[in-house]
């Protein structure tokens, strides 16, 4: 068995790949890759593995945005710290996971039940994983804001970027009008679609239509002029260039609606 493992955290990859070293020496790990862009790189260039093992959350994004660009036929067992209770919608699916830290025996475990597997329940295994992928990319319509005794239904279309400062999280909409959210970022990237938002940096999620404008600045680096104003300048990493490209670029099925 041939197996690709997708992780961000060295450690965390490391560990895992001695985990599977011992529990089943047969299985052959081809790569050890880091993120989204480089994923979608490796398996365009690469014949299928037999098993992936996938962290949902990676350092350029969200590991289901891997599924928007790229047919997977390999069973997928994905890797996560997120709360069991926020798994349910695996177990449902029948889609194996581990919770980190991972274990041995959750490994072992997950290896056995994919030995089970014959030819036509893989397949099933894989359209699952991709009716995942798909749910995952409906993302959340309107989100509760309070403001003071009341609350305030915000649909997401309305919002322009969503932006972080000492702890506190605020969804600007392409009015200009400005609300406290609830969520971190990284809480935040997981519920905003991928083709209508981009994480551009620590600080900032930004909606593809409020994008006004575009500066080469230093370094190689792009700095981002939106609809509305901003409380800082927006700037995309010379790493993390060529993916907004592709992303602010790119067709989506809101498009045809047009």
């Amino acid at each position: 068995m041939k197996a690709v493992i997708i992780e961000d955290e060295t450690a965390a990859a490391v560990n895992l790949q001695s985990i599977l070293h011992r529990v089943a020496p047969a299985v052959e790990i081809t790569a050890v890759l880091e993120g989204v862009e480089e994923s979608v790189e490796w398996f365009g260039t690469h014949p299928q593995p037999d098993l992936v093992l996938m962290d949902i959350h990676l350092a350029d994004g969200e590991a289901f945005r891997i599924f928007e660009r790229v047919s997977l036929t390999a069973p997928v067992i994905f890797t996560t710290a997120y709360d069991r209770y926020a798994l349910e919608a695996f177990k449902v699916d029948s889609i194996d996971y581990l919770l980190k830290p991972i274990k041995e025996e959750e490994v072992r475990r997950a290896l056995e039940k994919l030995r089970r597997l014959s030819g036509l329940e893989r397949s099933r295994y894989s359209e699952r994983v991709e009716r995942l992928a798909e749910r995952a990319n409906e993302r959340q319509q309107v989100f509760l804001v309070r403001v003071r005794d009341k609350f305030i239904p915000l649909q997401r279309e309305r919002i322009a970027y969503c932006y972080t400062s000492d702890e506190r999280v605020t969804a600007c909409t392409l009015d200009g009008e400005k609300y406290p959210l609830d969520k971190p970022l990284e809480t935040l990237q997981t519920l905003l679609p991928a083709s209508d938002f981009f994480r551009a940096n620590r600080q900032f999620i930004v909606a593809r239509q409020a994008v006004a404008e575009i500066a080469v600045w230093f370094g190689s680096r792009l700095a981002l002029r939106l609809s509305v104003e901003t409380p800082e300048r927006i700037v995309i990493s010379k790493a993390r260039v060529p993916e907004f490209k592709r992303w602010l670029t790119s067709v989506h099925p809101a498009d045809f609606a047009r």
